[in-house]
């Protein structure tokens, strides 16, 4: 069984972590280089650097806070927003990302997924999925939650797979911020689905909460944010009871 990862995450709009509740009313809440320093000390198992404002403003990835990030951890670092190009994917390489994650562009340019993954290996080819449930369906939607797609979920992310992906994280919008738990139920069903690995996100605001993920569905990879930024649940506590749960945790 593989190990499970427990992944704090840095949602950045103007170069500040940010924070919101189904993705909206976003909150200041830190600096992204104190806070990605303070993950790697307590043992996250990878950090995940979204610039969530980066499409829609029609811009690349903040390169030098990625940098500075990088230089300062020494976990996994998976970055993304406002990448559409194979450029793109190597820049962030070259400045420290160690995995690239796409959302909007995959939807927009599917073969773009297939190219990074040819180019940089599929390991570092992870396609970020934004779902809700709307009108009796899990709908896919791009520009950080914003625009609804034409995309059901399961069918979406089985050609992700098949486009080469090495990974998805699945967010659900309907529980994004809320902490009520992780969507167990569209978590289960994907991961049993697909055979590359999925990380669960949205919805953390207990360790019960990643206890269920990890047990009731194939998730390898737990994401949250809120907790872990306003202190609720220190990461190595969260570790130290999953695994008294005999969890297999790094």
């Amino acid at each position: 069984m593989l190990a499970k990862r427990i992944i704090p995450c840095l949602d950045i709009k103007n170069g500040q972590t940010v924070k919101g509740v189904n993705f909206l009313d976003l909150k200041e809440v830190g600096n992204p280089v104190e806070m990605a320093i303070k993950y790697s000390q307590q043992g996250a198992d990878e950090l995940v650097f979204l610039d969530i404002s980066a499409t829609d403003e029609r811009r690349k990835t903040l390169i030098p806070l990625v940098k500075e990030i990088a230089k300062n951890i020494n976990i996994p670092f998976t970055v993304g927003g406002g990448i559409n190009a194979l450029e793109n994917v190597e820049e962030l390489l070259k400045n420290g990302a160690d995995k690239i994650t796409i959302n909007s562009a995959a939807l927009s340019n599917p073969k773009l997924i297939t190219e990074v993954a040819k180019r940089f290996g599929s390991q570092c080819m992870v396609v970020a999925i934004d779902t809700k449930f709307v009108r009796n369906q899990h709908k896919v939607f791009s520009n950080g939650g914003k625009i609804e797609t034409e995309n059901e979920l399961f069918s979406w992310a089985k050609e992700v797979e098949n486009l080469g992906a090495g990974e998805i994280l699945l967010t659900s919008m309907n529980t994004d911020g809320t902490k009520t738990g992780f969507a167990i139920d569209i978590t289960k069903t994907l991961s049993e689905l697909i055979n590359i690995p999925v990380i669960a996100s949205g919805g953390a605001g207990t360790m019960q909460h990643f206890e269920d993920v990890f047990t009731e569905t194939k998730a390898t990879g737990a994401l949250a944010a809120s907790i872990f930024h306003f202190n609720e649940i220190g990461i190595p506590e969260l570790k130290n009871y999953l695994k008294s749960k005999n969890l297999p945790i790094r």
